[in-house]
């Protein structure tokens, strides 16, 4: 089902934000969105899902998607007929992976990466949004050079490709993206080719350019960026020149966490955990790195999630260990966001809107 015209007037009116209830975090809150500041105010919570670390729509934007980020790994489906109290749609679904980080629905199939297992699952999404036990479970293999931390393979991240033809998989244990075909019967993934990154540079999270033929891939472990060629028609992602988005006098501890485009592909920003701010780097017309326009603190301690608004004015920041959500209006000359509010949120490590 796709975005009616009455929702797509709607879109934005509703944050939704996940924590680590095991970590003092509400687990999902609903807040409302000022559509003149950005600013948000919460309306609801529930704690029904375990560590609902990260948040994902439906292609409709009428149900609402979590992982349940654990050692045995599940995922949940909410019911968004009233949006401002989701409805759990029965309990969750393990998901055949250990710590599930990320997640998207495609077409009839939610999939999620599993960090601890190093593995992509795909559930079939029922009438009505809820979830079924995986139909697919599909194992990374590799290690990477940075012993503590890529012993094995750690799916972080899964992401569709413009088209939704492909499925494209980051993985930090193996410096690798592990590319999938998404067969146009079943929706099921199938393995299709694997681009491999430079050593020990742990890639996390990617992102698309609206054009859709750049990806970014954000490398947690050497807090750098790669631009990467995407033909779109033989599903191929060749890596491109890297960009270090830590600015000086960035600690040596520095983890970036998630890489934003902006909605006309004139930047990109990268939130930065350690450094604790996001870096805001201006983009030629290819979808280059024309260089970094500066950084912004974060507002709070460990930015783990990174937002933008579908309006584009406001971006937003969801830093875990300070326990808040905040928000910055952009400047839409320079790109630059400005601080303009905050709002506690404990533990909280995902924001996303309907």
């Amino acid at each position: 089902m796709g975005i009616t015209g009455g929702q797509r007037g709607r879109l934005g009116r509703f944050a939704y934000i996940g924590s680590f209830t095991e970590a003092g975090g509400a687990g999902l809150t609903v807040a409302e969105v000022d559509p003149r500041t950005g600013g948000l105010t919460a309306v609801h919570s529930t704690d029904a899902v375990v560590n609902p670390s990260f948040l994902a729509l439906s292609p409709g934007a009428d149900v609402l998607y979590a992982v349940s980020e654990t050692d045995e790994g599940a995922a949940a489906a909410f019911s968004l007929a009233d949006p401002a109290r989701p409805a759990l749609l029965g309990e969750p679904v393990p998901v055949r992976g250990e710590g599930p980080t990320h997640l998207v629905c495609v077409g009839a199939h939610l999939f999620t990466a599993n960090y601890g297992s190093g593995s992509v699952s795909a559930l079939p999404v029922r009438t009505g949004g809820g979830l079924g036990a995986p139909s697919a479970v599909l194992p990374h293999r590799g290690s990477g050079p940075v012993a503590e931390r890529q012993q094995g393979p750690h799916a972080h991240a899964v992401v569709p490709d413009p088209a939704q033809r492909r499925l494209l998989a980051v993985d930090l244990g193996t410096d690798s993206v592990r590319i999938y075909a998404l067969d146009t019967v079943t929706g099921l993934p199938r393995p299709h080719g694997e681009t491999r990154l430079r050593p020990g540079t742990g890639p996390r999270h990617l992102a698309f350019h609206p054009r859709g033929d750049r990806a970014y891939v954000l490398n947690e472990l050497d807090s750098t960026v790669v631009v990467c060629d995407w033909d779109a028609g033989e599903g191929v992602l060749t890596p491109g020149k890297e960009t270090r988005v830590a600015v000086p006098g960035t600690p040596a501890v520095n983890y970036p966490s998630e890489p934003v485009v902006s909605a006309d592909g004139r930047f990109l920003w990268v939130a930065n955990r350690g450094h604790d701010s996001i870096t805001t780097l201006a983009l030629d017309a290819s979808g280059g790195i024309l260089g970094t326009q500066g950084s912004t603190p974060c507002g709070g301690h460990w930015p783990r999630d990174l937002t933008l608004h579908p309006d584009g004015r406001h971006l937003y920041a969801a830093n875990e260990r300070s326990g808040d959500v905040t928000w910055f209006t952009v400047d839409p000359g320079t790109g630059i966001p400005s601080p303009s509010g905050a709002l506690a949120a404990p533990a909280a490590s995902c924001v996303i809107f309907a």
